[in-house]
């Protein structure tokens, strides 16, 4: 593919520290995820110790896939994170659908879908009419999209407040947890089936564990490029798995595995059960808390793709200008919000926004997450750009299981999105806008 001369002018400044990028792979990770979650796992474990085994799981098969990532990240440093790197292992065809799709598809869809869940739980608190979570949601993508513009730097340091409100918050429902007084165990409940799970568990702890590979797109704004996004999601996915072991074991402590099971709303249930309707109001802002501090995460990383894409193809070379004053792609971070508005506007009119959303992203996500994970072998065999880089232990045992789990989770993704009769509209216009792409990268082939 013909591609444009690289764009001259501001580059991205080396501005983050490790602290800041543990903050930013936190907030993106944890969000809404976990207080919905746990009642479909609990559905599908037959114990307990299963539940938690499989949490525990779950953080283990996202550190696999965070040494992958710390790999190429390490050895190929730059802005457009997995764009960057399909692009070295693949060529510029493929690197160009795959930042088509994040702009179009993937970072858009899942800002809309995490607004989404500001709009439903800030309802629940005041509500705006009957599209008061779409107005909610409207106007999360706006204020935190203005934010990021404004600069790096208050992007950065809203990220790190969110990160610490919602970190305490967690810390809260779990402290209400703990002092709970367990319910009685239903032992012929426990006794049944009490070593089984099904792979629809792993499936939305893994969803639940989503958003750290979004550190890859926080290498060349790091102190320390060969070693700082290695020791950043290291520590990241490690105080990702405690927390939610802890909150976890908070909910099976206050309502037990049938009451996890069967609540539409389980950390609700437990406030409700330990500090009353007060408590249920806590945890709604919490929850709006997590998902703000997410959103926020997703926006800022999510612009640097679409900056990536503009400084390598003339077609879209207005997104490749980097603000000055501003240390922000700011035309970047302009079109990505104004996609998510029009993606809040379009799940508006169905049924349930959120699901919608999350159809509409998951298969071209994991797509390319595999993808991903098989550049890894391409890239060995070439000459990376720092001297030294971090190697991912065991290799090809380790890259190997994170290409499985990623084939595991598409075709997971894909079969549980089209069951949905919401969720299936939604993946049907994902896989079209996706491949939409296709002759927008032809067009972009004879573009100078």
């Amino acid at each position: 593919m013909t591609e444009q001369t690289p764009v001259q002018g501001p580059l991205p400044r080396p501005s983050f520290s490790l602290g800041d990028a543990v903050a930013m792979i936190v907030g993106i990770v944890i969000g809404v995820g976990i207080f919905r979650a746990p009642a479909v796992v609990a559905g599908n474990s037959g114990s307990e110790a299963v539940f938690l085994g499989l949490w525990l799981a779950g953080g283990v098969m996202s550190l696999i896939g965070a040494l992958c990532y710390a790999e190429l990240g390490s050895a190929y440093p730059n802005a457009g994170g997995e764009y960057f790197f399909l692009r070295r292992a693949y060529g510029g065809w493929l690197s160009f659908l795959f930042a088509w799709a994040r702009m179009t598809v993937i970072q858009t869809g899942a800002i809309a879908a995490i607004a989404f869940v500001v709009g439903d739980y800030a309802t629940q608190m005041y509500s705006l009419g009957a599209k008061s979570a779409a107005i909610y949601a409207a106007v999360a993508v706006v204020l935190i999209t203005w934010l990021n513009i404004i600069g790096t730097t208050q992007g950065k340091w809203l990220q790190n407040i969110l990160t610490t409100v919602l970190a305490l918050a967690v810390i809260g429902v779990v402290a209400a947890g703990l002092s709970a007084t367990p319910p009685p165990v239903n032992v012929a409940a426990a006794g049944a089936s009490a070593s089984s799970f099904s792979g629809l568990a792993l499936i939305f702890i893994l969803l639940t564990y989503g958003g750290w590979n979004e550190a890859a797109y926080l290498t060349a704004e790091m102190r320390d490029t060969k070693r700082g996004i290695v020791h950043a999601l290291i520590i990241g996915i490690v105080v990702i798995t405690v927390l939610y072991l802890l909150l976890n074991y908070a909910y099976l402590n206050a309502l037990g595995l049938e009451g996890v099971k069967n609540s539409k709303a389980v950390a609700t249930d437990l406030m409700k059960a330990t500090w009353g309707d007060k408590g249920a109001l806590v945890l709604g802002a919490a929850v709006v808390t997590a998902a703000l501090s997410t959103l926020n995460a997703t926006v800022f990383t999510g612009a640097r793709t679409n900056y990536a894409l503009g400084r390598d193809f003339a077609l879209f070379g207005f997104l490749g200008k980097w603000g000055e004053k501003s240390g922000a792609p700011v035309n970047a971070l302009a079109l990505q919000g104004a996609i998510a508005l029009a993606l809040v506007l379009l799940a508006s009119s169905t049924p349930d926004g959120f699901q919608t959303m999350v159809a509409y992203t998951a298969p071209a996500f994991w797509l390319f997450f595999l993808l991903t994970g098989i550049s890894l072998f391409v890239l060995r065999r070439q000459a990376p750009v720092n001297a030294d880089p971090f190697r991912v232990p065991l290799y090809p045992v380790t890259p190997l299981l994170f290409c499985g789990m990623c084939g595991f989770m598409l075709y997971s993704s894909v079969n549980y999105a089209m069951s949905l009769d919401p969720g299936s509209i939604g993946a049907i216009v994902g896989i079209g806008v996706l491949l939409a792409g296709i002759p927008v990268m032809f067009v972009a082939k004879g573009k100078a």
